[in-house]
């Protein structure tokens, strides 16, 4: 085999390398966006915890959203819209789903709070978020989330004052279940 054949093999196969390489990045991107918003807070992204810390003085409201992309079938609502809570204190609430065709359907949801420097202290213990949900036809469920403001927010100067933060959920249809959407 002469150098230059050599070279082209080579090259030919560092290019096909980097383009596996490329493919593994591109299927890898989105959960790791995921995991990243989810430690950091960012874009308004609830930060998970397994438990709350215990609460503080002065209350917070939190308000309860809920939309629906309108090629699911679906009616989706808070069970409650809004609840004073102190800091630090852990909270559940539910949100009520139905499918309101004959067949089975399934979603998945999607979420952020607001304000957004907010994110990075609303902490969810527990949430039907990212995870498909398969109803049968006219079925009801209700999905709880578990959450906590962590009380490091009041010692925050950009979001301290914070009064209202949203937690806003939309659910999108999964076209192929069990596949990841």
């Amino acid at each position: 085999m002469t150098a230059l054949a050599h070279r082209n093999t080579r090259t030919g196969l560092l290019m096909a390398l980097f383009a596996i390489a490329m493919v593994g990045v591109a299927f890898a991107a989105v959960p790791l966006y995921r995991l990243f918003c989810e430690v950091t807070g960012f874009a308004g992204t609830p930060v998970r915890a397994e438990a709350a810390p215990g609460a503080i003085a002065g209350e917070v409201g939190v308000r309860f959203d809920a939309n629906i992309d309108p090629k699911l079938p679906w009616r989706f609502e808070p069970v409650q819209t809004t609840v004073r809570i102190a800091p630090g204190a852990r909270i559940q609430t539910s949100y009520r789903a139905t499918n309101l065709t004959a067949r089975p359907t399934t979603g998945t949801a999607v979420f952020n709070v607001t304000p957004l420097k907010a994110g990075q202290y609303f902490t969810k213990i527990e949430c039907f978020c990212f995870t498909e949900q398969t109803l049968k036809g006219g079925q009801s469920v209700e999905m709880p989330v578990i959450f906590f403001v962590d009380p490091k927010i009041r010692n925050d100067p950009a979001a301290r004052d914070i009064d209202e933060i949203t937690l806003s959920y939309t659910f999108y249809p999964v076209e192929s279940p069990g596949r990841g959407g």
